[in-house]
């Protein structure tokens, strides 16, 4: 194959795939199930790509996993995860624990029962549970921003601290089974001192790399501002690789230092974030596209009553079971926010990649695994992707309308030492009631009317501009509730906020 129809084929896949996602958006299905799809559509049993390079999509899962992973921790914010780090935390380790526990008995017994042709361990049964006992949580965000849903209470950073943390366990939990298969002697000593080992040293790991990427980010005076996203990247690479390096957990290093390097103050922060975010997004693309071609869709039917079952069981015994006992000490927290936590349990492209690392380990029964965590993805996704805006409108834990943070009309950025609020208006009639020069209006102290657009064009504007209706008007305040109760008397309903 040439390298130029290489790159045809690549191009052509990718554009189908954006146009998919903006189709996949209007109809509520996760972007994730689009993506698959697409790569199932391509691939052998499809337009015949063949792929079957179990070694090339195990690589370019872990980096692109190791990205998204450092990316959600520059995004997730200290102040919004505080208050539930607790709970966060304990699913992410305890809940995906048990949840591994309580799917892989259940495995274990139906297979020995109904299906022992399929001829599943005990071990290898734990080892089916582990693979799958991680959330995906780019999925349940894209979903819930497309369709305008924001959850109300704590859940958001909840859910996002959870997602993002809990490959780590499961990670670990599908090393040590691999390891207790291929070995005739295994040490199960040696293998949970392993365990709690590599998480010690990935989250120290994280913390001190993170610490250091934030020194080296801010001293070493790059001339070239465009270099700062790529030295941030390069950052999160050498956190990832040399955690591995020294025994530890790559996927928790790389999220503490990502969270790390997000909450400090660094040069050029924003545009580095704006650029992971981009990169993240191409990534999940890639990740999954890679996914979609690797599997013949013919060898699901051999799996596909076992998968339901299983996939059945996982979502409406296991995941929930897991989610009220791990969450047991948090008695503020209400039935139906677990219940809903409960139910945001989608399975994504991490499974699959785990359930690569068996079949390039080359253990038996590795090919059946990897099917029926494709089956079980691909039915999570279905049932509860689909589902998963309308289950937080019947729990009335969504608040639906327009995200007012995201501002359309002015790209502006400020420096995070200038502790502000950014609101964007319409003018309207109330609003010029006492003349149409911009001195006529009454804002508070301390706020300042920074950039006017009237139709396509923007202008600087001075005390004596005169504005008309329709103009849209950015304003900078560091005292938001004056300007708010401002507005309040001013009419004025409809209005984007940002705090800086």
């Amino acid at each position: 194959m040439s390298v130029e129809f290489l790159l045809l084929f690549l191009s052509i896949l990718f554009l189908i795939s954006i146009f998919a996602t903006k189709a996949g958006a209007r109809f509520g299905v996760p972007v994730l199930l689009l993506f698959l799809g697409i790569g199932m559509l391509f691939g052998t049993d499809g337009f015949g790509f063949e792929f079957q390079n179990y070694h090339a999509a195990q690589a370019i899962g872990t980096v692109a996993l190791c990205i998204i992973l450092f990316s959600g921790g520059l995004n997730t914010k200290y102040h919004e995860i505080k208050p539930v780090a607790k709970q966060g935390i304990t699913l992410a380790t305890l809940g995906v624990l048990l949840m591994a526990f309580f799917t892989g008995i259940f495995i274990y017994y139906v297979t020995l029962f109904f299906f022992p042709s399929l001829n599943l361990s005990f071990l290898e049964s734990l080892l089916l549970a582990s693979v799958m006992s991680s959330t995906d949580s780019a999925s349940v965000f894209s979903i819930l921003r497309s369709k305008g849903v924001r959850l109300k209470k704590n859940l958001r950073p909840l859910l996002e601290l959870e997602s993002g943390s809990n490959d780590p366990m499961a990670y670990m939990l599908t090393i040590i089974f691999i390891q207790l298969i291929g070995s005739a002697n295994a040490d199960y000593g040696k293998a949970i001192l392993d365990f709690f080992m590599q998480f010690i040293i990935g989250g120290l790991a994280g913390f001190c790399f993170g610490k250091a990427g934030v020194f080296v980010i801010n001293k070493i005076n790059l001339s070239n501002d465009s270099l700062y996203p790529i030295l941030i990247f390069t950052c999160g690479i050498f956190i990832f690789s040399a955690t591995y390096f020294i025994n530890g957990n790559g996927y928790l290093a790389v999220y503490i230092g990502g969270l790390v390097i997000g909450n400090a103050h660094i040069i050029h922060k924003r545009s580095a974030i704006r650029f992971f975010d981009g990169l993240a997004w191409i990534s999940q693309m890639i990740m999954f596209l890679t996914l979609g071609l690797l599997i013949n869709p013919k060898e699901l039917w051999a799996v596909a009553l076992v998968s339901v079952i299983i996939g059945a069981f996982m979502i409406i015994a296991s995941r929930p079971l897991s989610v009220f006992t791990s969450l047991l000490p948090f008695r503020k927290m209400k039935f139906k926010e677990k219940l809903f936590t409960s139910w945001v349990g989608l399975r994504g492209a991490v499974p699959i990649i785990f359930a690569i690392i068996p079949l390039a380990a080359g253990l038996n029964n590795s090919h059946l695994i990897f099917n029926i965590v494709f089956f079980i993805t691909l039915l999570s996704l279905l049932i509860q992707g689909t589902t998963l805006t309308q289950f937080a409108k019947w729990l009335h834990l969504a608040e639906i309308g327009e995200d007012k943070s995201d501002f359309h009309d002015f790209n502006m950025e400020f420096s995070e030492g200038i502790k502000s609020t950014i609101t964007e208006i319409i003018v309207n009639k109330a609003l010029i009631s006492n003349g149409n020069k911009l001195t006529n209006i009454e804002l508070p102290n301390h706020t300042l009317v920074v950039m006017i657009k009237r139709d396509s064009s923007y202008m600087i504007p001075r005390g004596n501009s005169e504005l008309q209706l329709g103009d849209k008007l950015l304003i900078i305040t560091s005292d938001e509730n004056a300007l708010l109760e401002a507005y309040k008397k001013l009419g004025i309903n409809n209005y984007r906020l940002r705090r800086n």
